[in-house]
């Protein structure tokens, strides 16, 4: 999505430092960040929890992804949810939308994306992208452009 290129790879909690990077939509701009996937007891402290959770503070918009291919995406988008609000309620009533990845690498993605998102009662604005083939990017960051420019 944008010119930053934060480390990637087939595994859970690759990012390990917040990264930062500028998206350029026609004449506008915004700076996205990449932040380590919270753990379970982040809003308590666990891991880098307290560190990862003020820079989401300063966000207007927070992009939650949810990697399509992944065992549990559904315990594990409300497993952030939770995180976000033991940790602030301001901080969970931001916007916050859904973005499920590697749409390339799972047969029937959008099916998927709509069974999880019927599970989760999701009402937001959601997204299906493949980092990888870049995919829904362009739409995604669009939408994104539109709605911090409110």
């Amino acid at each position: 999505m944008s010119s930053a290129r934060p480390k990637v790879a087939d595994y859970p909690f690759t990012t390990l430092n917040p990264s930062l990077g500028v998206v350029r939509v026609g004449e506008a701009s915004f700076v996205i960040a990449d932040i380590p996937g919270l753990i379970e007891g982040a809003a308590q402290g666990a891991g880098l929890g307290h560190q990862f959770l003020r820079h989401l503070a300063r966000t207007k918009l927070l992009l939650h992804l949810v990697d399509l291919s992944g065992e549990q995406p559904v315990p594990g988008a409300r497993a952030i949810a939770a995180e976000l609000k033991k940790y602030d309620e301001a901080l969970y009533r931001k916007p916050r939308w859904l973005v499920f990845n590697k749409i390339d690498a799972v047969p029937e993605a959008g099916k998927q994306a709509r069974k999880i998102l019927r599970t989760l009662r999701w009402t937001r604005p959601w997204f299906a992208i493949s980092a990888l083939t870049g995919e829904g990017c362009a739409a995604l960051c669009k939408a994104a452009a539109k709605e911090l420019a409110r």
